[in-house]
């Protein structure tokens, strides 16, 4: 029996491991990234719920989460500036999460594109 194969499928390029594993190093740089980024994200939102439920920051975890909160805030802790203590540390540091996913997001594809072999494009070597 013959399997049918349609005339107008594509070709994707199949990639193979380089000898110098210049693929694998670049995946094993971007979970790494991925990883931090992320954790400094769940920091944020951490605090942002800590401070939401009135967390005693008395207590050495909360003192701790907020430590780290403020040193991952990207220097946005007083960006929007309102009345309400608690909309105004969720507002900031809601940014500053949203930012660190995006930081890498942004910097994995980067390091991809750049880093590693493309497809062959028409005019380029």
């Amino acid at each position: 029996m013959q399997r049918y194969e349609p005339e107008n499928r594509r070709e994707y390029p199949e990639y193979i491991e380089d000898p110098d594993g210049r693929i694998n190093a670049v995946r094993r740089v971007n979970g790494i990234i991925r990883i931090v980024c992320g954790l400094f994200a769940a920091i944020l939102a951490i605090n942002i719920v800590l401070v939401a439920a009135n967390a005693n920051f008395g207590n050495p975890f909360a003192q701790f989460v907020s430590q780290w909160a403020s040193g991952v805030s990207l220097g946005l802790d007083n960006l929007f500036l309102t009345r309400h203590h608690k909309l105004q540390i969720a507002l900031n540091q809601g940014l500053a999460a949203i930012l660190w996913l995006i930081i890498g997001v942004l910097l994995t594809t980067f390091l991809s594109r750049v880093v590693l072999p493309g497809p062959e494009r028409p005019g380029r070597r």
